[in-house]
């Protein structure tokens, strides 16, 4: 009887190690400078953006991206992971191919814009490592199942706050209009409404159900 109860507890402890290790950052977790290079980064990053383009652009869904993916590099927090990949790994592959192909979509056309000063542009290069980085961690950690629900939640609140706290003119997270301009077509309210139930159902659902297929629901945090 003894043995047997050993036996069934062997998977657990296995599990535990495991689970201890992947948080504590061992060999198996994030590399350390992989976490050097998201710190560093974002350090430049938020003081440069606030000076030349206010602190309201920190609400577009790309930059809360760019931070909820850098928490999950540096704490090893897979739900934050989550979270963002819900979020904005669709986008932010678009955003990746229209970069690629000289910004035709529109996305990324910003970045031909010699305008903009070289830095800036730079800087915004943070588009291209968000799918590898999330994709990697999904790949690590696994998908947490309930990152559609905590970022559905977080967009609900975030168009209205950004409807209300921005210019219309700058359309942040377009919430305005889809794309660069601002939409005449149906009252603002109207399209924010629009928006608030489009973005979930049609963009954040159909990842989540991707991801949730293609890595899983191991749960290590």
């Amino acid at each position: 009887m003894d043995s047997i109860h050993t036996r069934r507890r062997q998977p657990d402890t296995r599990d535990s190690y495991l689970e201890s290790t992947a948080i504590c950052g061992s060999a198996i977790g994030v590399p350390l400078w992989l976490k050097v290079a998201y710190g560093g980064f974002v350090a430049v990053l938020v003081p440069v953006y606030w000076r030349h383009y206010g602190p309201e652009n920190f609400l577009w869904l790309s930059d809360l991206a760019l931070f909820a993916t850098a928490a999950a590099v540096i704490f090893e927090k897979r739900w934050l992971a989550g979270m963002a990949a819900v979020g904005v790994l669709a986008l932010e592959l678009a955003w990746t191919v229209d970069f690629v192909t000289g910004g035709r979509i529109g996305l990324a056309s910003y970045m031909f814009d010699a305008s903009i000063p070289l830095y800036l542009r730079g800087l915004s290069l943070f588009h291209l490592a968000l799918p590898p980085t999330l994709i990697w961690l999904l790949h690590r950690f696994g998908y947490d199942p309930r990152s559609f629900l905590r970022q559905a939640a977080l967009t609900l609140v975030l168009l209205p706050a950004t409807w209300l706290l921005t210019a219309r003119e700058e359309n942040i997270n377009w919430v305005y209009g889809p794309g660069a301009e601002p939409q005449s077509v149906l009252p603002p309210l109207a399209y924010l409404a629009l928006e608030m139930v489009a973005l979930p159902v049609l963009a954040l659902w159909p990842t989540h159900l991707i991801l949730k297929r293609l890595f899983g629901t191991r749960r290590l945090d």
